[in-house]
C-alpha cells in the first residue's frame, strides 16, 4: 500500500510537470483584454488638485492663472511623449464673448497627438476644457469638477495610451474659453489641426468627478445610436453606472450643444460626452478639490479608457456609419 501511494504520487507529479511545460508563453502571460494596466491614480489626483488650486485663480481665459494651467498641461504633454501638431502644441486664437462683449486676445488651445500602430489617417479626438470662471469679487471659482477633472482625465488617458499603443491616431485637445461660449472648440472646428474628414469621433470629458450616486452619463447616442452598443459592451463590468440620455428634447436638459462636443456635432462628427448631472457645487466657489468624489473620479477615468479602447478596436465600423 505504501509503495502504491508513492508510485501514484510520482505519476501525479510527472503529469503536473508535463502539463506545466506544455503551456505556451501566451497561456501564462495575461493578455491586454484580460487584465488592464491600472492608471496612475496618484498622478491623476495630483493633476486635478493642482489645476483647481488657488494658485491658478480659477483659470479664466487670458489671466495669469490660465497661463499657468497652459504651462502645466503643455509640460505634461511633453513628459508623456505626445507629439506636437503642425510643429506646435499651441493653437492661439482671439475671441469676443457675444453675450458680455468681453474680448479675449490670448486664448490658447493645447493639442498633442499619439500616432496609432495601424498607420492610417483616422483620428479619435479626446477633449476637455481647462478654463473656468476665475475670480469674482473675493471668491475664487476653482472649478475642480468643472473642468479640472476632465483636463486631468485626458492627461491620464494620454499616459495610458502612451504605454498601450492604440491602433488609430489619438488627438488630445485641452480647450480654452469653453466658459465663453465654447470658443476654443468652435475655433478648432473652423481651423482644425487635422482635416475634419479624418476625425472619426470626438470623446469629450466635462465634469467627471463629483457624483455620489455612482452615475456617469454617456451623452450622444440619441444622435449616433451605432455608438451605444460599443459603450455598453465596454462598460458592462464597470465599477460605476454608465447611463444614457440628456441628448434630446425629451429630457429636462438637452446637453447636445452644452460643451465642447457641440461644435464637432454641428460638423457631423459623432461624439460621446462623459459628464455628471449638475450638483450643488456647479459654478460655485465650493467646486474645489475637497468636494470631489475621488474614488468615483478614478473609476470614471478607468471606465472612459475602456470605452476609448473599444472605439479604437472598432473604428472602421464607426466610420462606415457616420
Amino acid at each position: 500500500m505504501i509503495f502504491s501511494k508513492i508510485r501514484f504520487f510520482v505519476f501525479s507529479l510527472g503529469l503536473f510537470a508535463f502539463t506545466f511545460l506544455a503551456c505556451t508563453d501566451s497561456d501564462l502571460t495575461p493578455q491586454p483584454d484580460q487584465e488592464q494596466e491600472q492608471i496612475n491614480t496618484e498622478q491623476l489626483l495630483s493633476d486635478i488638485e493642482y489645476l483647481s488650486s488657488d494658485e491658478l485663480e480659477g483659470r479664466k481665459t487670458g489671466t495669469e492663472g490660465n497661463k499657468l494651467a497652459q504651462i502645466f498641461i503643455k509640460d505634461r504633454f511633453v513628459s508623456l511623449g505626445l507629439l506636437p501638431v503642425n510643429n506646435s502644441y499651441e493653437q492661439p486664437f482671439e475671441h469676443v464673448n457675444s453675450r458680455s462683449g468681453e474680448e479675449f486676445e490670448q486664448a490658447v488651445n493645447l493639442v498633442g497627438m499619439i500616432e496609432g500602430s495601424a498607420g492610417n489617417e483616422d483620428y479619435i479626438v479626446i477633449t476637455a476644457h481647462y478654463d473656468h470662471l476665475g475670480v469674482r469679487g473675493e471668491d475664487i471659482y476653482n472649478g475642480a469638477d468643472d473642468n479640472a477633472s476632465g483636463t486631468a482625465g485626458i492627461l491620464a488617458i494620454a499616459e495610458y495610451f502612451s504605454n498601450q499603443k492604440p491602433e488609430n491616431n489619438l488627438l488630445f485637445i485641452a480647450f480654452d474659453a469653453e466658459e465663453q461660449g465654447l470658443a476654443g472648440a468652435y475655433h478648432f472646428t473652423e481651423s482644425p489641426s487635422v482635416a475634419l474628414t479624418q476625425i472619426a469621433l470626438n470623446v469629450n470629458l466635462d465634469m467627471i468627478s463629483t457624483n455620489f450616486q455612482n452615475e456617469l452619463y454617456a451623452v450622444g447616442t440619441y444622435h449616433y445610436p451605432f455608438l451605444k452598443p460599443l459603450v455598453e459592451e465596454a462598460t458592462a463590468d464597470a465599477p460605476i453606472n454608465v447611463l444614457f440620455g440628456y441628448d434630446s428634447d425629451d429630457w429636462s436638459q438637452n446637453w447636445t450643444l452644452a460643451s465642447d462636443h457641440g461644435p464637432f456635432h454641428l460638423k457631423g462628427i459623432p461624439f460621446i460626452y462623459f459628464g455628471v448631472e449638475d450638483h450643488e457645487h456647479y459654478h460655485q466657489p465650493s467646486d474645489v478639490y475637497e468636494t470631489i468624489n475621488k474614488e468615483f473620479f478614478i473609476h470614471s477615468v478607468e471606465t472612459i479608457i475602456n470605452v476609448i479602447q473599444n472605439f479604437d478596436r472598432n473604428l472602421s465600423s464607426i466610420t462606415d456609419q457616420k
